[in-house]
């Protein structure tokens, strides 16, 4: 019998994640929250009924039998602010999106009921290495440096690109147009990673540096970006446009046209004392891109353009 329960362990208040999820904005404080006009048009449209999907998937004995005994559930460390990877339902509570589809799938392989915990993107290693969360999955890019610390399950491809407000004032058309722009970036991202890399070109080349504001949260810098306090944001691939296309009708923001820049994967990640679990979910993965419901799951959230055909450990 499948299982499809959900439940999380930190939520935030309903009246933030609506704005979050009918504007793609939001804000961490007072100030933020106040400076943000209110959101118009909704993505009802944009968040499909995937409950089939997921709830067609059956546990595997062998899998299962396979896992640590005291392994009742599976607690999953995410950061749930990132449309279409993950977010919340208008109920403020409800993961959604195909991260959360995919990790569900997985649970129901494994005969797991999966508990999410919001966390901080830049503490989720932290999660792991401290037993707080048994895996992590939040558009994490599998790189060498992270591996150093956990190990990963790859199922996603993906890369930075760079969104800015509809009509695009700031004139960006490249990563090499950022030179002396006010750019907002995640804490503890590779986003984070590039702008520095590329501040540090800026100067090399004669040219002003970037000014970056690294924050928790994707919805903040929506915030930032929407009212003019930085010129672009730098962001993965699925979740700039998927933003791009929903937050205010499709009127607030878009992306630069550009190839995906540092393309790489996106890991599950995992513990690297916890062998058993890694591999259990790199089978469970793996059965699923084999029978079609990964790509099902894929197609429903329209980022097929990601997919990967092997469920790799570290391969980033």
């Amino acid at each position: 019998m499948s299982r499809t329960r959900l439940s999380v362990r930190a939520a935030v208040p309903v009246a933030l994640t609506t704005a979050l999820l009918l504007a793609g904005c939001g804000g961490g404080d007072d100030e933020s929250a106040a400076a943000e006009p209110a959101a118009e048009g909704s993505t009802d449209s944009a968040v499909p009924d995937t409950s089939d999907i997921v709830g067609g998937v059956s546990e595997d004995a062998a899998l299962a039998e396979g896992l640590p005994a005291d392994l009742t559930s599976l607690s999953i460390g995410s950061n749930v602010q990132s449309p279409p990877n993950n977010f919340y339902a208008e109920d403020g509570s409800t993961p959604v999106g195909f991260e959360v589809d995919i990790i569900t799938a997985i649970g129901n392989k494994l005969g797991l009921d999966v508990e999410y915990s919001d966390m901080a993107f830049d503490s989720l290693i932290t999660g792991l290495q401290t037993g707080r969360v048994d895996a992590t999955i939040a558009g994490m890019n599998d790189t060498q440096e992270r591996q150093q610390s956990i190990d990963f399950v790859d199922y996603f491809e993906s890369g930075i690109t760079i969104m800015v407000q509809k009509g695009n004032p700031a004139g960006i058309e490249s990563s090499a147009d950022l030179c002396g722009q006010a750019i907002a970036v995640v804490q503890g991202t590779t986003q984070e990673d590039f702008a520095a890399e590329q501040s540090a070109e800026c100067e090399a080349n004669g040219e002003e540096p970037l000014a970056v504001t690294a924050t928790p949260s994707d919805s903040q810098n929506q915030t930032q970006l929407r009212t003019g306090r930085v010129d672009a944001i730098l962001n993965d691939l699925p979740t700039a446009v998927y933003i791009s296309q929903t937050a205010g009708d499709g009127e607030y923001f878009e992306t630069v046209d550009q190839d995906p820049i540092n393309g790489g994967p996106y890991g599950i990640g995992l513990n690297k004392e916890d062998a058993a679990l890694r591999d259990a979910i790199q089978q469970a993965l793996q059965q699923l891109i084999d029978d079609g419901t990964y790509e099902e799951i894929l197609t429903a959230w329209d980022v097929t353009s990601g997919a990967v055909d092997q469920a790799t450990v570290n391969g980033g």
